[in-house]
């Protein structure tokens, strides 16, 4: 039984605990393997080859077939390590360093909040994806994969030096020059992570992230980001390759301390349970090397699903309440995760933003580079309990998904119950009723303001509004503090495009001239649009002046060369 993405979302959020009619109906349309679960109709990669993640030469014809089998939930998920900060850089950041930075507060001899100071260093490292494949060449920040997570507090400021250590030399897929992006950070563009802005093997760059609000508006706080590498036209290959981590935010409301006295904070899971989780696909060669191919322009996809770098891995969870940031790393592929129990699953986030109030919901649907927070309660298991999140959305090629919902899906991350919460893990936390408002907007002054963009395909790449990217020239300039609505349009062609713009999110209007379903609400900075469709969106642009960038994130899309560079100006 067929259904389109979009009625699976609008269907994925209930409210109340009330389920929606229709959507247990649905018929699996095949069984997957419960020993090798992958994904249908992959094409075959390429015959083994001497390079760590070789390029592949060509998709159709190609000898071989899908990736070696693998036994699922051999290993542990790893959790990964938090970024701790250094006493000193050294070279210490130059004095007249500030001249590139619109808040100087903490630099120099300006008075204000001390600087948290940090390192990363952006190198070649060894990792096992799983026990049945060879151990092998990634890229990593720090070298692993995922990289460290960042943890930054509201009020306190940060400067991150960046280290590019990748070989000059290199074998495969990547090029060794990147540019780091806070993505969904609000910072200045010389530390936004700007496509051209390369920083070379043996050069370092020194990024500040102000830590204040948009707007010095409470309500704008963020939570889940994430981090990774924005090199213009190898921004899929580093990324594939390894160059990817989370960055947490915390304020006096979403405070990450479940215990917190202050009477603001929400007091949600924290600590040891609140679990980052990357989702990415891989494929790899009869080798068990992995393989990647960049010359398919409609996106690619892997047959092994991977979460924070090990494929589908178990996690050993107590008899209470986890918060989980899941996190759409990947390239070119859409999920819709639910639990193969059908248990509801609190959705309390979207894009890193927390929502007005939680909402249960059944399936969570997840497109590039987007990120949901849930909260998934095992208290009502018994202990020896094993939940299996599964990808119900069916996807065979870069493209979209088939609109097929599969029932099993593909299993991608195992829960086991193995104990009650007892002693330093006693559940403290709770879920409110109410979570964070939403900023108002000025929408009769924005009514006065508005842009469209087309999502098109062009001469066999990718355009917005019939133009290639060019990073040395502005396609326009918004005026700063100035609210405006955008139209947002997929030219078609049976491509999803997920839009992603720097700075400031935004707010849908409108989809396709109605107004926004439940999977619309709250404050977004990927927008999906499905063929032929129309998205209005308010936005506004504060606090920084210069350039960024609006781009699909299908990162082979914006590799060729689906992203436009504005300015924002006085």
């Amino acid at each position: 039984m067929k259904s389109s993405r979009r009625d699976f979302m609008k269907w994925s959020l209930v409210t109340g605990g009330v389920a929606v009619a229709g959507l247990s109906m649905l018929k699996p349309a095949f069984a997957q393997s419960p020993v090798d679960p992958v994904c249908p109709a992959l094409p075959p990669p390429p015959p083994p080859g001497t390079d760590p993640m070789p390029i592949a030469e060509g998709l159709q014809g190609m000898p071989g077939g899908r990736s070696p089998a693998t036994t699922p939930w051999l290993e542990p998920l790893p959790i990964p390590s938090v970024l701790q900060q250094v006493a000193s850089l050294n070279p210490p950041v130059s004095p007249n360093w500030q001249e590139n930075h619109q808040i100087n507060k903490g630099w120099g001899s300006d008075p204000g909040p001390q600087n948290e100071l940090y390192e990363m260093h952006i190198k070649p490292g060894m990792h096992s994806f799983h026990p049945e494949l060879p151990t092998q060449d990634v890229w990593g920040f720090e070298g692993i994969v995922p990289g460290p997570t960042m943890v930054s507090l509201y009020g306190h400021p940060q400067i991150v030096r960046f280290h590019n250590e990748l070989p000059i030399n290199h074998v495969g897929i990547g090029v060794p020059e990147t540019t780091t992006h806070n993505h969904n950070g609000h910072q200045e563009p010389y530390s936004d992570g700007h496509p051209t802005e390369i920083v070379r093997s043996g050069e370092h760059r020194d990024h500040h992230y102000p830590q204040i609000f948009a707007g010095n508006d409470p309500r704008e706080a963020l939570g889940t980001l994430w981090y990774h590498d924005h090199r213009v036209d190898f921004t899929a290959q580093n990324v594939y390759r390894g160059l990817a981590g989370f960055h947490l935010c915390f304020d006096d409301v979403d405070s990450g301390n479940e215990q917190d006295p202050n009477p603001q904070a929400l007091r949600l899971p924290s600590g040891a349970f609140d679990i980052p989780l990357m989702f990415t696909d891989m494929a790899f060669d009869s080798s068990g090397m992995a393989w990647f191919d960049p010359f398919n322009f409609d996106g690619f996809l892997g047959d092994k699903w991977l979460v924070n770098g090990k494929i589908q891995p178990h996690f050993n969870v107590a008899r209470r309440k986890y918060r989980f940031r899941m996190l759409n790393g990947g390239i070119s592929r859409i999920y819709g995760f639910e639990l193969n129990n059908a248990a509801f699953m609190t959705l309390i986030a979207t894009d890193g933003n927390l929502l007005p109030a939680p909402v249960q919901v059944l399936e969570v649907a997840l497109g590039m580079a987007q990120r949901r927070d849930v909260i998934i309660d095992f208290s009502q298991y018994p202990i020896g309990t094993e939940i299996i999140l599964e990808n119900v959305l069916e996807q065979k090629d870069g493209r979209m998904p088939t609109g097929n919902v599969l029932r099993p899906g593909s299993p991608v991350l195992k829960f086991i119950v193995d104990r009650d919460a007892v002693g330093a893990e006693q559940d403290f936390s709770q879920v409110p009723l109410s979570l964070r408002q939403m900023p108002v907007m000025d929408l009769a002054t924005a009514q006065q303001h508005q842009r469209s963009f087309v999502f098109n395909r062009q001469n066999g790449a990718w355009t917005i509004n019939g133009n290639f990217y060019d990073g040395e020239i502005p396609t326009f300039t918004v005026k700063q503090g100035q609210p405006e609505i955008w139209t947002l349009k997929n030219g078609g062609g049976g491509w999803v495009h997920p839009v992603h713009i720097h700075l400031e999110e935004s707010r849908i209007l409108l989809r396709n001239g109605g107004l926004p379903g439940p999977e619309d609400q709250g404050r977004h900075d990927v927008i999906l649009l499905e063929p032929g469709e129309e998205v209005k969106i308010y936005i506004r642009f504060r606090t920084f002046l210069g350039k960024y960038v609006m781009h699909c994130h299908n990162l082979l899309h914006e590799d060729h060369a689906m992203m436009l560079r504005f300015d924002v100006v006085p």
